[in-house]
């Protein structure tokens, strides 16, 4: 251990003759951990929304999407075996959809009527998971209450059929606007259709829009015949979706365009980062605050420990000596607020994670508890940021104890 050092330590912990000096240097120290603490909390609960509405949209939509620059395409069983002898992809299925008019006899609105494979999309969203009410399989062709017919199933959003004020086993008419031609002009072509089921993901663009229904029942209804809109893929690793995605480009040719999740979603994550970012910055100010004291704290010391410095002096230290001993002292106290911060920032996130204790209002968050995720990249850059601004807050006092003039401080002594 250098004498600098070991001078900042007794400088540290010794008694001072001004008390004053003594407390603002806690302060300093408290200022420090307070933000620290403030700073890993902020940013694990943000971690956590990301976490939480990421898994929410990738429990709804795919990791990626094979469509065709021709529009539906029938191909589509020759592009499947394909994209699954691709490494990393983990399953795939076959979808269409197009946007229509549903019905139940007390209101009336616009979804987005998706076609789905129940049995090979249960292997890629998270569908069966979502159901609040009925089974993925009953998607299935469902006999109609009353009678020998049969309806084909369909899947709603719970907020949809709250809008239509349908449950499970009522039936609602599907309309197409893309109908029949005929002399008379373009008729909508309509369909009745089984509730069998809802499903609550917790957004409410989907909740709101989306009707799930079988494959072969959508392409029956919309005569598109043997073809399909796209087709959905769930890789391994959600961030090797991008890796996989530009395989898949020359595995399938120049005809197909494949966008992944990051892709799908991209304005959506970029304003969460950009929330993350500016609340780093915003709650920095914590501790630069406290940075200020650290100034004032050490300028009195300077002040105080003027005939020390003297002494050390004409006994031959440098200014390079003398200016390393205050900031080796702010650095000290700025390691120690930071990690009396990470220790109260671990233990506050700890808690809010097992307890739970910070109730939210579902309707608004669509989830009951604060969820809490801590990255350790987080930590590294919140500690860097705190011992930077904790060093750059020592230049002014390290600076004005170096230029400290010997004669001048034992002219009286």
């Amino acid at each position: 251990m250098g004498f600098e050092l070991f001078i900042s330590i007794r400088y540290l912990l010794a008694k001072r003759r001004q008390t004053f000096v003594s407390l603002i240097t806690l302060i300093s120290i408290a200022g420090v951990a307070v933000g620290v603490t403030a700073l890993i909390v902020v940013l694990a609960v943000m971690n956590g929304f990301h976490d939480d509405l990421r898994n929410r949209i990738l429990g709804v939509t795919s990791h990626m999407t094979v469509s065709s620059f021709g529009g539906t395409f029938s191909n589509y069983r020759d592009a499947v075996g394909n994209i699954e002898k691709e490494p990393g992809v983990v399953g795939s299925t076959p979808f269409i959809y197009a946007q229509v008019m549903i019905t139940s006899g007390k209101s009336v609105a616009g979804a987005v009527l998706r076609g789905i494979d129940p049995l090979s999309a249960s292997k890629v969203i998270k569908l069966q998971e979502n159901l609040i009410r009925g089974n993925l399989s009953d998607l299935a062709a469902a006999p109609a209450e009353g009678g020998d017919a049969t309806y084909p199933g369909i899947i709603l959003g719970v907020e949809l059929a709250n809008n239509l004020g349908v449950r499970t086993g009522e039936h609602v008419t599907i309309i197409s606007p893309a109908g029949r031609l005929t002399p008379m002009g373009q008729v909508p072509k309509s369909k009745l259709f089984r509730v069998v089921g809802v499903m609550e993901s917790g957004m409410f663009e989907y909740d709101n829009l989306l009707g799930y229904v079988d494959l072969s029942a959508a392409q029956q209804f919309l005569g598109t015949g043997d073809s399909v809109s796209g087709i959905e893929v769930k890789v391994k690793d959600i961030y090797r979706a991008g890796d996989i995605a530009a395989n898949l480009r020359t595995r399938l040719g120049p005809s197909f365009f494949i966008r992944d999740w990051m892709q799908m979603n991209s304005s959506f994550f970029a304003a969460l980062k950009l929330e993350k970012v500016v609340m780093f910055v915003i709650l920095t100010l914590i501790i630069l605050v406290a940075s200020f004291n650290i100034v004032s704290s050490l300028t009195m010391l300077v002040m105080e420990k003027g005939r020390d410095i003297a002494i050390l002096k004409a006994m031959g230290a440098t200014t390079a000596s003398i200016r390393k001993i205050f900031v080796f002292e702010g650095f000290l106290i700025g390691i120690s607020g930071t990690i009396l911060g990470i220790l109260g920032g671990s233990v506050l996130c700890s808690l809010l994670k097992e307890y739970k204790f910070i109730n939210l209002p579902a309707s608004v968050y669509h989830i009951s508890k604060l969820p809490v995720k801590m990255e350790p990249l987080d930590l590294v850059t919140i500690a860097f940021a705190a011992i930077c601004i904790s060093l750059l807050a020592t230049l002014y006092p390290s600076r004005k104890a170096a230029r400290l003039d010997p004669a001048e401080a034992l002219r009286y002594e």
